[in-house]
């Protein structure tokens, strides 16, 4: 016995002294892990290999572990390759982790959740923070021109404060926007992202087919981005310093005549008529064709740019300070912004101040709360005011300043046509919109039991706008008369209430299941009044005391209030991470149908195979990654204004006994069996990754129909009704989307990777009652809008006199395709002539880096759209009044086939629409950018733990005929029409674009 208690006497001895020997060997290890631009990397997991032992690196990228010298330590994080470290001797380990291309294992945002890309059974496309930040942006929506696939973008021009338009996977509707649903921290928001500071943004997602949308049901019919912001996490409180400022110059101009090609331009106008000699240009001649000041012009060489004249330098600037951290309770995000884009053209600039403080707190290991609360006012000047029109057509033979510098208003005898420097005197023109937005998301997270948890969303969306606008006597539009003014104040309420169960269980380690149930109800109340004056006693007073005007000439108030109420309910299922289906089904219930269809469901199933995962992949040395994906759903569309649904009245006059009286008279045909678009989507698509991760990417292939369109149908007017709102019609969407990145070279410390999207869609209708609807610009087959014209083919030759009589036309004037053949050039001869909508899109981001040197640029393109260029046809009349686009006109010794010959007895030439019609395909290079990464010791230096400055050049190049043969600026331009651009067209309200060159620096510390 006793010899037994002393052999287990030993034994213990022997195993706490081996213990000891173990723990003596282990060696404590600090060190740092940065990303691949030398950035500290927080919340990397570090784990002794075949234990439990670990840790995580905190905001600075800094660990600490102990472990045996024989021991690995595995570096990991979403996003990059794993690392394995043998420790040895070495007591401190710094490394950098490189971007993991495929990306199948990241985390993305799906709406009320997150999943693994590899688990993802919809189309869905996510821009990161890396390509948000490398464009000086105002709008969000800008950094997803050609980033996301089956994303159009288009921001014509450089208004500041305009925003971009953006449709996913092409047109649904005739009647209501096409515009995607924006969510942001989980709330879906009705007003708009231009409030937004980028750089608070942390990724967005857009979600694309049926399957990965109906959880956002009717609100989600065009497709839905979700934006995540920035939050803090656990550790060192961490302050950081974004700033830029660049400088910005016209890239380009509408070019118009000068004076001596004014002069000639003005003689030709005669010559086609008789009225001036032909051959070299008289001074007898002239003498009484010319006006004195234009003579005096003339002999002198003087010549007016008024274009010019109106442009100045622009800059744009933004100057942020964030700070992050927390502890295991709390964490906290806030950042405050300051950005200003000066325009280059005078009068035009947008200002806007950010505040934001995004909070989580957790009450209890069960129970979590927090917000997003964004706070930011603007301020806009020249939103409906550009005076380039004008300057365009204004007489450079004129003279805008007197001998002592005053200027003359008008410089010619032309009384139409008034000095454009008028325009930009202080005072002449206030056009002024400040808003102020509040924003919050606020949150309670509760873990009910293992596996259960119940959410509660709430978020409020507050903003107040107001815009107010003085036009003075002293300017074109008023020539002398009484000033006006006008007042437009908006007041916009929405909140969301949002109620959600989530349900996660694992069934025999290979059956993964998660249920999510949601209930949301959502209201909107909006409410303006107007008041527009006219005789403003001191044009000092300006729109700020419009009760002392000598006339009212407008005043109106409105309200509109509309509510959704919704149910949904989705559930996600996965046998060991292979074989993967979501099945959704929602019910929403607006407020703007009738009893009878208020309420619309709409379902959808996706299906998922992760192919790699198969026995016949798994070994494969060719594909990392592949995954078939497969879905089929429906959503609806409360596509109407509300009340549409309603008998509406109007107010009419009428005699009352021979007195003047008002009255009510029945003004819309109300339809309560209004019914629900609905557009339903087959998806289908590839995800892969091959050759180690080098190549990676996805194809989709969609097929989108939309039936009962809401759209007005047009009545005979003896009803007294112009029309009606019914369900007509039928659409189609159907395209290819390409996402490909490449890791091109990766050779000691120099890389070059690839980023590429390539988009086709093709819309066009299916379907209407009665067949093509000319007069709505309808046509089945082709895409919802089109240009439906008659098409120039050229311009008559000297050759070709007797055929050009025989249509009624002349030399030197446009030639037009007789479509019908009949001999005759009238309405009949009209025939669709293209669409805005691209036959494809491109986008590229190529990028390089060698130690702490980084460069990338960016290449975006539409090819296949057709525009029309109102320049072409307001500023190209050609008759000699005012001045002109600088166009290659026929003449009988310049027999073009480009633009008509010069008529002063035309107002406009014949068939003048016709010369307006270019191709809209373009390819601009947005993006070149230069930065460098300080080492974490140089930084240190001066007390930073990191140091990037960079630099880059926005826009420098577009290619384009439009731009090369028809001396345009910019062929970018809306699908739709938009903040007073027609759909596809370019007129003077558009700002040309601009280069800028900026300088930057991100700092921490």
């Amino acid at each position: 016995m006793q010899t037994k208690f002393y052999t287990y006497l030993m034994v213990v001895a022997m195993l706490w002294l081996g213990t000891g020997m173990v723990y003596a060997q282990d060696i404590q290890v600090t060190g740092t892990v940065n990303d691949e631009t030398g950035s500290p990397l927080p919340g990397v997991s570090i784990l002794l290999k075949g234990t439990t032992r670990g840790t995580t690196t905190d905001l600075d990228g800094k660990f600490s572990i102990s472990g045996p010298s024989s021991g690995v330590l595995v570096f990991s994080f979403i996003g990059y390759n794993t690392v394995e470290e043998t420790i040895g001797s070495r007591s401190k380990i710094d490394l950098s982790l490189t971007p993991d291309m495929s990306n199948l294992e990241e985390v993305v945002v799906v709406g009320y959740g997150t999943q693994k890309k590899s688990q993802l059974t919809g189309a869905i496309s996510s821009v990161g923070n890396k390509e948000i930040q490398e464009l000086p942006i105002t709008d969000a929506r800008q950094a997803l021109q050609g980033r996301a696939a089956g994303v159009d973008v288009v921001q014509p021009g450089s208004k500041p404060g305009s925003a971009p338009q953006v449709r996913i996977r092409g047109r649904r509707s005739f009647n209501a926007s096409n515009e995607p649903l924006y969510v942001i921290d989980g709330i879906p928001t009705v007003g708009g992202l231009e409030d937004i500071n980028p750089q608070d943004i942390t990724s967005m997602e857009v979600l694309k087919d049926a399957s990965a949308t109906a959880i956002y049901g009717s609100r989600g019919s065009n497709g839905v981005v979700l934006i995540t912001t920035k939050r803090g996490s656990a550790g060192k409180t961490v302050v950081s310093l974004d700033s830029y400022y660049g400088i910005s110059s016209e890239l380009g101009r509408i070019e118009v005549f000068d004076g001596p090609g004014f002069a000639e331009y003005k003689r030709e106008s005669r010559r086609a008529t008789g009225a001036y000699p032909e051959g070299p240009a008289t001074a007898e001649a002239d003498a009484k064709l010319f006006e004195p000041v234009e003579l005096e012009s003339i002999n002198l060489g003087r010549s007016t740019d008024y274009v010019a004249g109106l442009m100045r330098q622009g800059n744009i600037q933004s100057h942020q300070i964030g700070v992050s951290g927390g502890n295991e309770k709390t964490s906290f995000f806030v950042s405050g912004n300051y950005f200003k884009d000066l325009g280059v053209i005078q009068k035009q600039d947008f200002s806007r101040y950010t505040f934001r403080i995004n909070l989580d707190h957790k009450i209890s290991d069960k129970v979590r709360i927090g917000t997003s609360t964004l706070i930011t006012f603007s301020e806009r000047n020249g939103e409906n005011f550009n005076p380039i029109g004008g300057a365009l057509q204004e007489n450079p033979l004129g003279k805008p300043f007197d001998d002592e510098g005053n200027l003359i208003f008008l410089p010619t005898s032309d009384g139409l046509r008034t000095n454009p420097f008028a325009e930009v005197v202080p005072g002449a023109q206030v056009d002024e919109t400040y808003r102020t937005r509040i924003f919050n998301s606020l949150y309670l997270n509760w873990e009910i039991a293992k596996g259960l948890t119940y959410r509660v969303n709430f978020g409020p969306d507050y903003t107040v706008r107001r815009t107010g606008r003085f036009t003075g006597s002293q300017t074109n539009s008023r020539r002398g008369g009484d000033a006006t003014a006008s007042v437009d104040d908006r007041f916009q309420l929405n909140y969301t209430l949002e109620n959600i169960l989530t349900y996660t269980k694992t069934f025999k380690s290979v059956h993964n299941l998660n249920l999510t149930a949601l209930q949301s109800f959502q209201r909107d109340k909006f409410e303006q009044s107007t008041i527009s004056v006219l005789g403003i006693p001191a044009p000092s007073q300006l729109y700020h005391r419009l009760g002392d005007a000598s006339q009212i000439t407008g005043a109106n108030t409105n309200l509109v209030e509309w509510a959704l109420l919704s149910y949904m309910a989705r559930a996600n299922y996965d046998y060991k991470g292979k074989y993967l289906i979501t099945a959704t089904v929602r019910a929403d219930g607006s407020s703007r149908f009738g009893q009878n269809n208020r309420f619309g469901i709409f379902p959808s199933v996706a299906f998922g195979w992760n192919m790699h995962e198969e026995s016949f992949l798994k070994n494969s040395s060719f594909v990392d990654q592949l995954k078939f994906r497969a879905s089929y759903g429906s959503i609806g569309n409360q596509a109407i204004t509300p009340y549409q649904t309603q008998a509406l009245l109007g107010r009419t006059s009428y005699a009352w006994d021979n007195t003047a009286a008002f009255g009510y008279r029945p003004n819309t045909i109300g339809n309560p069996d209004l019914r629900w678009e609905t557009s339903t989507t087959f998806n289908t698509g590839f995800d892969f990754s091959i050759l180690k991760n080098k190549i990676f990417g996805s194809i989709e292939y969609y097929i989108t129909n939309t039936s009962d369109l809401l759209a007005p149908q047009p009545l005979p007017n003896s009803t007294g009704f112009g029309g009606f709102t019914t369900n007509i019609g039928e659409t189609q969407n159907r395209g290819i989307e390409l996402s490909l990145s490449t890791l091109n070279i990766e050779k000691g410390d120099f890389t070059w990777s690839t980023d590429m999207i390539f988009t086709r869609n093709r819309e066009e209708i299916i379907s209407l009652p009665n067949g093509d609807d000319i007069a709505a610009g309808r046509f089945i087959g082709q895409p919802l809008t089109v240009f439906y014209d008659l098409k120039k083919i050229g311009i008559w030759q000297t050759s070709e006199r007797d055929i050009a009589t025989s249509f009624g036309d002349k030399v030197g004037e446009i030639k037009i395709e007789d479509a019908n053949g009949d001999g005759k050039i009238n309405s009949l001869d009209r025939q669709v002539l293209g669409s805005a909508v691209p036959d494809f899109s491109i986008g590229m981001t190529n990028r390089f880096a060698y130690k702490g040197l980084d460069v990338s640029f960016f290449v975006f393109g539409r090819v296949g759209s057709l525009i029309r260029s109102a320049f072409h046809d307001n500023f190209n009349s050609l008759f000699g009044r005012y001045n002109n686009l600088a166009v290659d006109y026929w003449t009988p010794n310049n027999p073009t086939n480009l633009y008509p010959r010069p008529n002063q007895n035309q107002e406009r030439p014949k068939y003048n629409s016709s010369m307006s019609y270019f191709s809209g395909t373009f390819l601009k290079v947005r993006n070149i950018n230069f930065g460098y990464n300080f080492a974490r010791e140089t930084a240190e230096k001066i007390g930073l733990t990191s140091l990037r400055l960079y630099s880059s050049i926005q826009n420098p190049f577009i290619f384009s005929e439009y731009r090369k043969v028809h001396k345009g600026i910019d062929p970018e331009t809306f699908i739709d029409g938009e903040q007073g651009v027609e759909g596809g067209v370019i007129n003077a309200n558009i700002a040309p674009p601009v280069v800028q060159f900026t300088f930057g620096i991100n700092a921490k510390f």
